[in-house]
């Protein structure tokens, strides 16, 4: 009996070691597949005017998470929104890839605290290195390193890019060949740094350019949207702010509390970005800008970036997302408004990054100028790049 007993507690074992083997295996790629979802299943056929239109243009999106997922973005996938693949199908000449480091667990809109984390667990299942599970700042750098890993990888195909000089010979050598991207590093949170400011230089010293102030939670520069306290910026907010422009970084007010958007643009003597998200002018939810935040922005010189799913835009459609587009645009003028999609950010969009055609195309069917579209489908974007970047 007692060695049937001892068999049988063997079995068992193995049997729960094959379930955390198979959790480890299957979970991530399931849950990233049924969570960054498009809404069309038929592939998108563009009419030959945005076509040939879509085809002149410099696109470039402000927002993605795709290097939160386990997926080698050099080679097109079955899952989640962003590849190079997919980029180039889309015309996609440059996208910006911004990390994210924690977030709450049973996350909300409305309130949540710092107090838990989601990521841990997706570190460990994604056999992340071990220094990832207990630190922020490394899991910011080792999405980082992901990127250039693959920009070497790539034999010119993708190219990370964190200067002026840098971004200018990329468009050069896009001239030549279409197929090319370049690549931005950002940040959701500087949560990130740990509450130590010098980090900002390792963060910056690993690549990223754009520094978004909060995330989901409450954190030690301010309050977040999503926050607890909706609080203004902290005094070691305000030291980030002053060391970000110093160097050159793009601030990013995206979730940010209204607090935390007033006090960075009374500090701001530089363009400030939100990369991705709506206006309450068409979509009146938490993190959304008022016309009064989306004024001051453009006239710090910066870009608002329209995202593409339902809480950003109050639609799962392209419609919605061109609707977005069009009042941000009457009310910060034609230079000021940019795509910030939120791709692979745990959303359902209405197509993946090879079909940003369809935003094209919608906008030529509204009657918006051709000239019009190439501002907002990149090239107000660009711009923004081209002023913000340090030279060299």
């Amino acid at each position: 009996m007692k060695k049937r007993l001892i068999q049988i507690a063997g079995f068992l074992a193995t049997l729960v070691v094959i379930g955390i083997l198979a959790a480890f295996m299957f979970v991530p790629p399931l849950f990233d597949y049924y969570n960054n979802a498009v809404v069309r299943e038929k592939p998108f056929t563009p009419t030959a005017a945005a076509t040939k239109l879509h085809d002149t243009l410099f696109v470039a999106d402000l927002h993605s998470d795709s290097l939160l997922w386990n997926r080698d973005l050099l080679v097109e996938n079955a899952r989640g929104h962003v590849d190079l693949p997919r980029l180039v199908k889309g015309n996609v000449a440059l996208q910006a890839f911004t990390v994210v480091t924690k977030t709450p667990k049973n996350m909300n809109y409305e309130n949540n605290t710092g107090d838990t984390d989601n990521i841990t667990t997706l570190a460990i299942m994604q056999r992340w290195p071990k220094a990832t599970y207990s630190s922020l700042l490394q899991r910011a750098l080792y999405q980082a390193e992901k990127l250039h890993d693959m920009a070497d990888r790539s034999k010119g195909s993708l190219t990370l890019v964190t200067t002026g000089k840098e971004l200018d010979a990329f468009i050069n050598r896009r001239n030549d060949n279409r197929h090319a991207v370049a690549g931005i590093l950002g940040i959701e949170g500087l949560h990130c740094a740990e509450g130590k400011i010098d980090n900002i230089d390792a963060l910056y010293a690993a690549g990223f350019r754009m520094m978004g102030i909060t995330h989901f939670f409450d954190n030690e520069l301010g309050g977040s949207a999503h926050g607890v306290s909706k609080g203004g910026l902290t005094q070691f907010g305000r030291d980030c702010v002053k060391k970000m422009e110093e160097k050159h970084i793009l601030i990013d007010v995206a979730h940010a509390s209204p607090a935390v958007i007033d006090d960075v643009l009374d500090m701001a003597t530089r363009p400030v970005v939100m990369s991705h998200g709506g206006v309450k002018g068409t979509c009146d939810k938490t993190r959304n800008l008022s016309d009064e935040h989306v004024k001051r922005i453009a006239a710090t010189g910066g870009v608002v970036g329209i995202g593409y799913w339902e809480e950003a835009v109050c639609g799962t459609d392209v419609k919605a997302i061109v609707a977005a587009i069009r009042y941000a645009v009457s009310v910060a003028g034609i230079d000021h408004v940019g795509l910030g999609s939120d791709f692979d950010g745990v959303i359902t969009a209405p197509f993946d990054t090879s079909g940003l055609a369809e935003i094209t195309e919608e906008l030529q069917n509204q009657g918006v100028p051709d000239t019009d579209i190439a501002r907002i489908m990149g090239g107000n974007t660009l711009r923004l790049l081209r002023e913000s970047l340090p030279e060299s």
